[in-house]
């Protein structure tokens, strides 16, 4: 019986440790990502969150806290010892169970059917522990256990969705790069190729003797298309290395190709969100909805469930066990004797052991917990005043740069000054109109020119400023404000 019953449960280990190391059939790391020729804001969201490695890597820590949850919940397995003995100085007194008359060396013939196995040699134990598994329920700890790991679990998933909150932000701003930097390139081989057209025209100009062209002329023209190829180049240089960074963030391992992008995020609209948005306001939402904020909460918790843990944790453990002993070494009618011969009737043992408490009452445990929970306060702190940090930082800058394109776009209030761009546009259509009848100088032209390049590349840069604000107050916020 004492075989089978160990055979059992050694099968049942087997079986589970089996079970346990079952390996997953697929890796952690996805494919490299594969761009589309044309990347849309809302396709490159949708690659981040599927392929986002830094995304995955909180994915992966909440499952880890999830596993903690199951350690934490757990019930210990009961213990198990069985012992097999034979004494080989016992002489049992009874003759009718003796072997050889007594003497040890063979049956007795008048031995009587079935003495042998009251009086024999042999013996055997079976003892079962619950390793303290009852008395972890009914103290609490393992509930403490457990309300310390769900809440660093609900902590846990509560820091993906930050991972979710900040990285979403970082892909949008790295798509505005892009399209910045797309229209600056395009703007750029604008002007590159009406610098050629201008210089050739300069160019004709002096060999016809038009009157007003000098080879000075000439030279400040060739120094102005230089000038427009070396920020052609440049534009090409910040192009690629927003695309590369770009698809870093979207999981691209690989080359990365020369993908477009949709520049009609920057044109210019108020979000709804935004509408009649306050700073209070905001900062109220911001309260409700950072995810990080709720995340030092749940870490307070559990903080807190830690120290209660490390208090009940002083009562020590206490593990039940449960034994049967049986075999011969005689009876205790009989007796017997020999070096090792007491009796050894069949005996049911119920007995506890624990430690005792006398040195150490987790002292020093207790301390650590402490600290952390005033740490975990602290951070609560911290986290709050970096919440109303960053929604004052991110409305302030929404605020001036919608200012920035508002004049760049519609002038001032009222109308008492026009757009910068339709200024500056005006500004150098007329100067070149008198520059090619002769009542402007190049001179004229050149700086009408290059003022209408600086506001062209700073209303871009605007542009990108002011949505790179409306995605940064989302982030602040928590919550999404762009319909």
């Amino acid at each position: 019986m004492t075989l089978r019953l160990v055979s059992f449960m050694l099968v049942l280990c087997v079986a589970g440790t089996m079970t346990a190391g079952t390996a997953r059939a697929e890796g952690p790391v996805p494919k490299s990502t594969e761009l589309p020729q044309t990347l849309t804001l809302d396709e490159a969201l949708r690659i981040f969150h599927e392929r986002g490695l830094e995304l995955l890597i909180a994915e992966a820590n909440v499952r880890n806290a999830e596993g903690a949850v199951k350690i934490a919940g757990a019930v210990p397995n009961p213990g198990m010892s069985a012992t097999w003995g034979k004494a080989f100085t016992y002489t049992p007194n009874d003759p009718s169970c003796g072997w050889g008359g007594g003497a040890g060396y063979g049956p007795a013939p008048n031995a009587a059917p079935g003495n042998y196995a009251k009086c024999g040699s042999w013996s055997w134990n079976v003892t079962v522990s619950d390793n303290a598994a009852l008395e972890d329920t009914l103290s609490g700890k393992r509930d403490l256990r457990q309300k310390v790991a769900r809440n660093a679990l609900a902590a846990a998933k509560m820091s993906r969705v930050d991972a979710d909150r900040t990285l979403t932000f970082q892909v949008k701003a790295a798509y505005l790069q892009v399209a910045q930097a797309v229209l600056g390139l395009k703007f750029a081989q604008a002007v590159a190729d009406s610098n050629v057209t201008l210089l050739e025209k300069v160019r004709v100009w002096l060999r016809e003797g038009k009157s007003g062209i000098t080879d000075a002329d000439v030279a400040r023209m060739e120094t102005q298309k230089s000038e427009s190829d070396q920020a052609l180049d440049t534009a090409r240089e910040t192009l690629r290395q927003a695309r590369v960074g770009l698809a870093f963030l979207l999981g691209v391992r690989g080359e990365v190709p020369d993908f477009d992008v949709d520049t009609h995020v920057l044109d210019y609209r108020v979000p709804s969100g935004l509408a009649d948005a306050t700073e209070v306001g905001l900062l109220r939402a911001a309260f409700s909805h950072r995810p990080d904020l709720v995340a030092a909460g749940y870490n307070l918790y559990s903080a807190e469930a830690q120290l209660s843990l490390i208090k009940r944790q002083r009562f020590p453990d206490v593990a039940v066990s449960l034994g049967y002993t049986g075999g011969g070494l005689g009876s205790a009618q009989y007796g017997g004797s020999g070096t090792n011969a007491p009796s050894a009737e069949p005996t049911f043992i119920f007995g506890v052991s624990g430690t005792l408490p006398i040195f150490y009452q987790l002292q020093g445990e207790t301390r650590q917990a402490e600290a952390a929970v005033d740490t975990n306060a602290l951070q609560q702190a911290v986290t709050t005043k970096q919440v109303v940090t960053d929604v004052d930082t991110a409305y302030v800058a929404f605020v001036t740069t919608q200012k920035l394109v508002n004049r760049m776009e519609r002038g001032e209030p009222e109308g008492k000054v026009r757009p910068i761009l339709q200024s500056a546009k005006v500004a150098l259509d007329i100067t070149r109109l008198q520059w090619e009848r002769g009542a402007a100088s190049l001179t004229d032209f050149l700086l009408a020119l290059q003022t209408y390049i600086a506001i062209k590349v700073e209303y871009n840069a605007d542009l990108t400023n002011y949505w790179t604000a409306v995605y940064e107050l989302e982030e602040a916020v928590g919550t999404e404000l762009h319909q």
